[in-house]
Formats: C-alpha cells, structure tokens, sequence
C-alpha cells in the first residue's frame, strides 16, 4: 500500500496544511514537493503568516492530498484522501534549504518571488503516518519509521 500512496504523493503538488495554535486548527492551500520516499513534504511561506506562527508554537500537522481534481461526477466515487500527519521541521543546513528552494521553484515557478524573499521560511514536514480513504468505505494506514 505504502507504493500507492507514494504514487499519490509524487504525482500531486498541491495540499491542505492544517496547523494549530491555542486549540484553534488553521488550514492553508500549499504547494509542496517531496523527497524520493515520501518522508519529507518541503514547503515555502512568509514568516509574517498566521501558519508559521502556529507552526512554531505547534510542529504538529496534517496534510490532505486528494484527487477530487480528477475525480469529479460520475467518478466521484473513485476519489481517494490522503491525510499525512507529521511534524514541521525548520531547515538548518543551508545548502540543503537552497538545494530544496531551488527544487521548489523549479516545480512551481509562481513561487519565485516567495521562495527568494528573505522573509520566507522553506520547512520540512517529517511524516509520521499515511491514512489513504479510497473511495467512501476503503482505509489504508501506514506508520512511517
């Protein structure tokens, strides 16, 4: 199962990021690349975000990878959910933080000017689990060591 939902992560690069601060959730459209396993999501935003300030009150996140893009009326019910929890990470080697902007950028180009603000912040989430909801009634969950 963990190859579909490797297969689901890769070939997308939009998700839901949903964060917490003083028990409110908080919940943001990203765009996101991955590394080769699928255990590290990396993503940009501005430090001045409502986002990073829960982020850095609470590294604990979720992520929803879905494809109700593709999977629209008489296929809907063919739609499969990703949910990735996990925990933000700040990037502190900083050739692997350009190497990961870079890799941003080329990606989604609409980004540029966000990824090269000094102001940005490109992070991490290290996964901790994979729940996939295939259809109304399938569930898969995987535990990532």
């Amino acid at each position: 199962m963990l190859e579909k939902i490797q297969t689901l992560v890769k070939e997308k690069d939009i998700c839901v990021l949903a964060t917490a601060a003083e028990n409110k959730p908080y919940c943001s459209l990203m765009a996101y690349i991955t590394d080769e396993t699928c255990r590290e999501i990396y993503m940009v935003t501005d430090k001045l975000t409502k986002k990073y300030s829960n982020l850095m009150d609470n590294p604990s996140v979720c992520l929803m990878i879905d494809t109700r893009d593709v999977d629209t009326g008489p296929r809907r019910h063919h739609s499969k959910a990703l949910t990735v929890s996990g925990i933000f990470r700040q990037i502190e080697d900083e050739n692997k933080k350009n190497l990961v902007r870079g890799r941003l950028i080329e990606k989604h180009p609409h980004l540029r000017k966000l990824a090269l603000d000094p102001d940005a912040e490109v992070f991490s989430v290290k996964v901790e689990s994979f729940l996939l909801l295939e259809g109304v009634t399938d569930t898969y969950f995987e535990t990532v060591e």
